[in-house]
């Protein structure tokens, strides 16, 4: 099984996150931002991941340490739970809408992280959440995960609606992925010979 443990403490944020790649998309999400525990438990339910994150950060100062510290968490979980990458699909793409918001996420699990955050959202806050902060989750995965990521907005209107479509793109494609195919599953995706 492709799982994993990360605990990571700062002065900032107290975090204990589990993942596991082959599950069915069972997840326990209690970060402090109600918001991102909506996102986080799209993302797995989505990708098909068990992802449980419980996480202690200075909310009251904003949610930025906690939401990037998630990600950065997130982004360890992955790069260790593939371990050398033997027989992953590697590259994947969705394009997924939500009401009237469209989005598409292309990955490559290719070892070099590049985030390409093409993604107008339209108000600054979705209740109490800072919607700029969607960027700095992502940006704190990929570095962590070792991952190239595109995500553009095609259409949308709803900024809701926007983060949420891209939160379930996300998962989508990452669980295409992450799968193992059979016909290469004693060889890395790469004609390196390593990811």
């Amino acid at each position: 099984m492709r799982k994993c443990r990360i605990e990571r403490k700062t002065n900032e944020t107290d975090i204990t996150l589990f993942l596991n790649l082959d599950a069915g998309g069972e997840c326990e999400i209690s970060t402090g931002v109600g918001f991102m525990d909506h996102m986080l438990t799209l993302f797995g339910s989505h990708g098909r991941f068990n992802l449980d994150i419980t996480c202690a950060g200075d909310t009251n100062v904003d949610d930025h340490h906690s939401v990037e510290d998630i990600g950065i968490c997130l982004g360890e979980a992955f790069a260790e739970a593939l371990g050398d990458r033997k027989g992953i699909a590697r590259y994947a793409h969705r394009i997924i809408p939500m009401d009237e918001a469209l989005v598409l996420c292309a990955v490559d699990i290719s070892g070099r992280s590049y985030l390409g955050f093409d993604v107008d959202i339209p108000s600054e806050k979705v209740g109490t959440f800072d919607t700029e902060l969607v960027e700095e989750f992502l940006l704190g995965f990929v570095r962590k995960a070792g991952i190239t990521l595109h995500v553009k907005k095609l259409s949308g209107t709803n900024s809701h609606h926007i983060i949420e479509a891209l939160f379930k793109a996300l998962g989508r494609t990452l669980s295409a992925a992450v799968r193992i195919d059979e016909a290469y599953k004693d060889e890395i995706p790469s004609t390196k010979g390593v990811l």
